[in-house]
């Protein structure tokens, strides 16, 4: 998500690379679940995070927008993000312990958390938030260590790649006359990189890639 923000107000004022130290550690939350609650929208899911939750789930797109997930419009795009129970405003996976039942399988805002992601030319680095975690113990933790993805290079190439797509494609529908494309290009988004099955025998990146690559050509 584009936001216009003043990083002094949020963060300690520094930024991190993947292989920094930094206080994001919540010592495995201890019991609290503060921050899987009362996000509303957003908590908004990549196509890799809806592709780990397809395959760990066994449920295609489809079955998990029957409870799962829902669809908004982030900047323009439509995008599919984690759903609040309507009883008490928690994600949907967060178990009657408090505890995350896709903890394994986690989206990757809520990997992240308590850290941000700063983007500056075709580039980011990684910021902590001070004031989104009620943990006030939190001890230091490598970021890549946190974050907890395999071949993070690569993991960070496609965040980047994504977030650039988006941007463009905001880019377009906000522009004068463009917003007649907003439901053709959303539809286009979702159908490429969220409905169309992924082939779990094959590396997600190049499939992601090959179909990047039809997108920006259209």
């Amino acid at each position: 998500m584009l936001r216009d923000i003043d990083l002094n107000e949020i963060s300690d004022g520094k930024l991190y690379g993947n292989n920094d130290m930094t206080k994001a550690d919540c010592g495995g939350c201890k019991g609290c679940c503060d921050c899987c609650k009362g996000m509303g929208t957003s908590i908004v899911l990549d196509p890799l995070d809806v592709h780990r939750l397809c395959v760990y789930l066994n449920r295609t797109f489809y079955e998990l927008m029957e409870d799962a997930i829902e669809l908004n419009v982030v900047d323009g795009v439509i995008l599919p993000n984690l759903k609040m129970t309507d009883k008490d405003d928690a994600c949907v996976f967060l178990n009657d312990k408090g505890r995350c039942s896709i903890h394994s399988h986690r989206p990757g805002i809520c990997r992240l958390f308590p850290l941000g992601r700063f983007y500056e030319n075709h580039s980011f680095q990684y910021f902590l938030q001070v004031h989104e975690c009620t943990k006030k113990d939190r001890t230091k933790v490598k970021v890549r260590k946190w974050i907890g993805i395999p071949d993070i290079k690569s993991y960070e190439k496609y965040i980047l790649d994504w977030h650039d797509y988006l941007k463009e494609l905001t880019g377009q529908i906000l522009s004068p006359g463009g917003k007649q494309d907003i439901k053709e290009i959303g539809m286009h988004v979702l159908q490429s990189f969220y409905v169309q099955p992924y082939d779990m025998e094959k590396d997600f990146y190049e499939q992601f890639y090959e179909r990047l690559q039809m997108s920006t050509a259209r």
